[in-house]
């Protein structure tokens, strides 16, 4: 990092924000918005490939010198967020850096895609590691901080964006473990939500669809980047505004919700909800119980396709 520079108007001017897997892709988007609304970066990247192998800190310095060139302020962070270690040292980094830290955005992740018949252990673990565990672990950290700010008297105007998936909230077709990963990642969301509140952190999940490494191949036709002159729908540039605005202290009174935002879309999720339900006052027999439910069933709405379904 360079010396400090003079701080830049902006929505997030003076806000201190971590990104998690911000090295390509997403997560990369997500900074370079962040500084260029003035927020200082800590930019967080292992440098691995598509399925989490090899690493380097390549990508994360890149981001940092992209920022700086720009006349910004961002800081390397190669630390393994999935382990407690790492995701302390994100914290302590923004700190100890920059003074504070104001916005978390859980963004890292890969894939390890198979059929469930075909899906080994290690591949459910390696997935469920750095998505779920990935996201808990930070958030963990950046909670206790902002619990001993309050606690101290310094309130804090906190902000945490969690990435889930289209996948996590209808499911897709050969990503049991990432499709599981990314719903737990929105309960998970809730609960923080709910529990931190009273600290005055404000936590959502966002499910983005973009053009990256990992759905570049898994939905190549989707993804593929158009003629020129012509909108980018996937480029991941098109979710960062509304991660930033969540980032910011602008989005006061906005928490525990989910989001999908795909090219110039954004949408408000709503998840389970009771639909159709019916209560006779009484123990019903297997037939009987099957009888209501196909009645139900037919008045409830269609839970929406399964990506990749045939």
């Amino acid at each position: 990092m360079t010396a400090p520079t003079a701080r830049r108007a902006g929505l997030c001017a003076g806000r201190v924000v971590a990104v998690t897997g911000a090295g390509r892709g997403l997560g990369r988007a997500h900074a370079l918005a962040f500084a260029a609304e003035g927020a200082r970066v800590v930019v967080n990247d292992l440098g691995v490939g598509p399925g989490g192998d090899g690493g380097s800190a390549g990508p994360a310095r890149e981001v940092v010198d992209e920022i700086v060139a720009a006349g910004g302020e961002a800081v390397v962070h190669g630390g393994d967020i999935a382990t407690a270690k790492g995701a302390a040292s994100l914290v302590s980094t923004a700190v100890e850096t920059f003074g504070r830290l104001d916005t978390l955005v859980n963004n890292a992740g890969f894939l390890r895609d198979r059929m469930l018949v075909n899906l080994d252990e290690d591949d459910w673990d390696a997935v469920m590691r750095v998505h779920l565990r990935g996201h808990f672990l930070p958030l963990k950290h950046a909670a206790a901080h902002w619990r001993a700010e309050a606690k101290a008297g310094r309130p804090p105007a906190a902000r945490v964006i969690n990435t889930s998936s289209g996948a996590g909230l209808l499911g897709s077709v050969g990503q049991g473990n990432y499709a599981a990963a990314k719903a737990g990642i929105v309960a998970l969301t809730l609960v923080a939500a709910a529990e931190l509140g009273r600290y005055g952190v404000h936590v959502n999940a966002l499910a983005p669809a973009a053009r990256t490494r990992m759905t570049e191949r898994t939905f190549a036709e989707t993804m593929a980047a158009p003629g020129e002159g012509k909108f980018d729908a996937m480029a991941p540039g098109n979710v960062s505004p509304l991660v930033v605005w969540l980032g910011s202290a602008a989005s006061e009174g906005v928490t525990g919700r989910v989001f999908e935002a795909e090219a110039g879309r954004i949408t408000v999720m709503e998840g389970w909800r009771p639909g159709p339900t019916d209560d006779r006052g009484a123990r019903r027999s297997p037939a009987e119980a099957g009888e209501t439910v196909r009645r139900l069933l037919a008045d409830a709405e269609d839970p929406g396709r399964v990506y990749g379904a045939s």
